[in-house]
């Protein structure tokens, strides 16, 4: 079974849209892993607009499932990493000012950078994946950095799939058909959701793991309005 990473940064995005702590992070956390997620996803920014390098340090002790960190290996974000020691770091190679992860990384480009970054993680006993494009060479070279696992980057996918879902597909699995035979694990994320999630994966061999944040976020709050107005008529009848 693949398994879900439920990324929280949009929970903290409200909370600080509002200040003080509602919604709680840290008990989001907590419900999703209690819901049957099998891990919690944060993407801690420079700036601090969403999830807060502190309230990474106060999930360590309340995420019980596998913890994802990812960002862009800048030192602050490589101090953070090797303080918490997650399951797994993703390495982004966002700007500090994009409003969200638009591309991979250029394996190759970046191959020096990146394999400095991964041997000192992989030392200090954190699984290593790298957030790439559905282009072959970029996979090839993923695997000579000596990441553990790659990401692939689904923005794409999710964009294509609603016109042609066959050809949306096509660029992912034969990544991952060269993934699975260099021996590098497959996760994927980005704009995946519940309409699109279940033909990826039934097409993605070896996927071992999905991030989503903001569709699953959207999706809950569309799934489960209805319950809340009615809870509100409920006690505004007494």
């Amino acid at each position: 079974m693949t398994k879900l990473s439920v990324n929280i940064n949009k929970i903290a995005t409200l909370r600080n849209s509002r200040g003080g702590d509602t919604p709680n992070v840290i008990q989001f956390a907590k419900d999703v892993q209690r819901f049957g997620a099998q891990g919690v996803t944060v993407h801690p920014r420079p700036d601090e607009r969403h999830i807060r390098y502190q309230d990474v340090r106060d999930l360590k002790a309340e995420v019980y499932t596998e913890f994802n960190i990812e960002g862009n290996p800048i030192k602050s974000f490589m101090d953070l990493v090797l303080e918490i020691k997650p399951t797994q770091v993703t390495l982004v190679p966002d700007a500090e000012d994009a409003i969200t992860s638009n591309a991979g990384w250029d394996t190759i480009k970046h191959k020096a950078f990146l394999t400095e970054v991964i041997t000192e993680f992989k030392a200090n006993g954190i699984r290593t994946s790298i957030f790439v494009d559905p282009i072959l060479k970029m996979v090839e070279n993923a695997k000579n950095t000596g990441a553990d696992r790659i990401e692939l980057y689904t923005e794409a996918y999710a964009e294509d799939y609603v016109n042609n879902r066959e050809a949306a597909i096509k660029p992912y699995v034969d990544a991952a058909v060269l993934a699975n035979g260099l021996g590098i694990g497959i996760n994927a994320g980005h704009d995946l959701s519940l309409d699109n999630i279940e033909f990826f994966q039934k097409h993605i061999p070896n996927l071992l793991e999905v991030s989503i944040g903001h569709a699953l976020i959207a999706e809950s709050l569309y799934l489960g309005i209805e319950n809340v107005v009615q809870m509100y008529l409920h006690r505004l009848s007494k």
